[in-house]
């Protein structure tokens, strides 16, 4: 297949739904490694996802632990080992969506656990599950000492979280992303990311920002409100963690990607 075949291939998954062949079933679990402590009661699974016959690329889970309540944000499946040891952790309470585009998860862990769904109204790319709590910018959280940042502007509705652990820890979904390696992308994925506008490094998801800045506008000042936080580490919902440095890397990122614009 041609690289650019390749691309748009790996460009369109986030747009598409997954094929199940009744309303219980679900998508299967994909290769993943064991859940891992970040920060306090913070915790990452660095998993993968698999967008057609030839391109699997990563995808990370984050879960929030407070009061032995358990919060997942962009949640991934895990294999029944892990998610023994997931709850173990505490009670997984809720399923946290902060971007539109991955959702193909979250039914799984609402219906499984009874899980509460948080999510901002207004996404189109992901209709399900039926949301319980709205999220928005001034509202309360589920944990203390984080904030929930809102772009204002985008085609659909995209957050961010600000962890007040550390020197702070931001969590995003596909706006800001970190490749610090290529681990869980398979060798096609491997060869075609850094064409795709995907090198190791932080930057803006370039997919992300073209399918949501709407025509003739541009959101580098929500990307600069962005950075007015308080923030040293990244975990995006794709790539690797970032545990230091974060604050300058999202910079340069924004810098890089509106610098003809």
């Amino acid at each position: 297949m041609a690289l650019d075949s390749l691309a748009n291939a790996a460009g369109n998954y986030h747009l598409e739904k997954p094929l199940m062949s009744d309303a219980t079933a679900y998508p299967p679990v994909y290769p993943h490694d064991p859940i891992d402590e970040i920060a306090p009661d913070v915790f990452m699974v660095r998993g993968s996802i698999k967008l057609n016959a030839l391109i699997r690329i990563t995808r990370n889970m984050a879960v929030i632990r407070h009061d032995g309540e358990l919060t997942l944000v962009n949640p991934i499946r895990l294999s029944s080992a892990e998610e023994e040891k997931l709850s173990a952790l505490g009670a997984i309470k809720r399923v946290m969506r902060i971007g539109p585009m991955h959702g193909v998860d979250d039914p799984y862990y609402v219906n499984t656990f009874k899980a509460e769904f948080w999510c901002q109204p207004g996404g189109t790319t992901y209709t399900q599950p039926a949301i319980d709590v709205e999220m928005q910018a001034d509202g309360p959280l589920p944990f203390p000492d984080a904030q929930l940042f809102c772009f204002n502007g985008t085609v659909q509705p995209e957050s961010a979280l600000v962890l007040q652990r550390g020197d702070g820890l931001l969590l995003t979904s596909d706006a800001i992303q970190h490749y610090g390696d290529y681990k869980h992308n398979n060798l096609p994925a491997r060869l075609v990311l850094p064409f795709m506008g995907f090198p190791k490094t932080t930057l803006v998801g370039p997919i992300w920002l073209k399918v949501m800045t709407p025509e003739g506008t541009s959101l580098k000042q929500e990307f600069e409100r962005l950075l007015s936080l308080d923030f040293d580490a990244l975990l995006s919902s794709h790539g690797s963690f970032l545990a230091h440095g974060a604050k300058a890397g999202v910079q340069a990122a924004v810098d890089r990607a509106f610098s003809n614009k």
